[in-house]
């Protein structure tokens, strides 16, 4: 029912899986080393970062991995992370048969849509926070806080059909987590879990937020900006065909030309 781009990191020679661990590895042994040094002085609530916070997309982007790891103050606090962006309008259209075509006949405009959305946590989301927790934070893709435009609201089953489609799209895109991700603990305090990005994720702003949930309620929280971007020949392209549509239009029928011409030209009987 509905009709609806970090680049791979190349530093150096290791793998991005490898350098992720030892990114991680130097994390823990910065935080072991801040106990050490600062002896009864312990972190105060939640403290988390990313790998890091720029996502680059280049013609060669086949998606990829963000770590992020971080350490908590109450050792035995369990652990969410959502990451979402860049939020936008989305219109889902309802198709219908009529005689031997198919036709929009019905659609619903949703406001503050993200065009991507993941969350991850250390138990299922059920067992560490109520629901009402759950609902007021967006964790989880049941919990995102998408609503129909207000000229379109009133009736909440329609609205509610048309929102789980909406869903349904973006889990087939590969832009919506299908299932909550695992937020794994180093010892009692650390933490750690992978974001994974689809080659097909937006360019725009996003937002990693983490949350520390103890006693089934958020104790501490903390927000991270992640951008990701378009780069080199793929980025001047996106601008043309955005900025200047009439003259990326003509190259690009000027070009077919070109090689209908040269096709012509190299497999025409002589």
């Amino acid at each position: 029912m509905a009709s609806l781009q970090h680049a791979p990191s190349h530093q150096g020679s290791l793998p991005a899986a490898r350098r992720a661990r030892r990114s991680f590895r130097w994390v823990v042994a910065a935080a072991l080393g801040g106990v050490v040094v600062l002896g009864a002085n312990r972190v105060v609530g939640l403290d988390a970062d990313l790998s890091h916070h720029l996502i680059a997309i280049t013609t060669a982007f086949t998606g990829t991995d963000v770590l992020l790891f971080g350490v908590v103050d109450e050792p035995g606090s369990d652990v969410a992370v959502v990451v979402q962006g860049p939020l936008g309008d989305q219109i889902v259209r309802r198709k219908t048969r009529v005689g031997v075509i198919w036709l929009n006949t019905d659609q619903m405009r949703f406001r503050n849509v993200p065009a991507f959305y993941a969350a991850a946590a250390s138990r299922p989301l059920d067992e560490i926070a109520r629901p009402t927790v759950l609902q007021r934070h967006g964790i989880g893709v049941e919990n995102l806080r998408i609503r129909a435009a207000t000229s379109q609201q009133g009736d909440p089953e329609r609205e509610a059909e048309f929102l789980a489609a909406l869903v349904r799209n973006k889990q087939r895109q590969g832009l919506y987590a299908r299932e909550v991700g695992e937020v794994s603990f180093l010892g009692r305090s650390l933490f750690r879990t992978r974001l994974a990005f689809p080659a097909n994720v937006s360019p725009g702003s996003y937002q990693v937020q983490v949350f520390q949930l103890r006693n089934r309620g958020v104790t501490n929280a903390q927000s991270s900006p992640l951008g990701i971007s378009k780069i080199g020949l793929e980025a001047d392209l996106f601008d043309l065909a955005h900025r200047q549509s009439a003259l990326y239009g003509l190259g690009s029928i000027l070009l077919a030309g070109l090689a209908g011409w040269a096709g012509y030209a190299m497999f025409r009987k002589r």
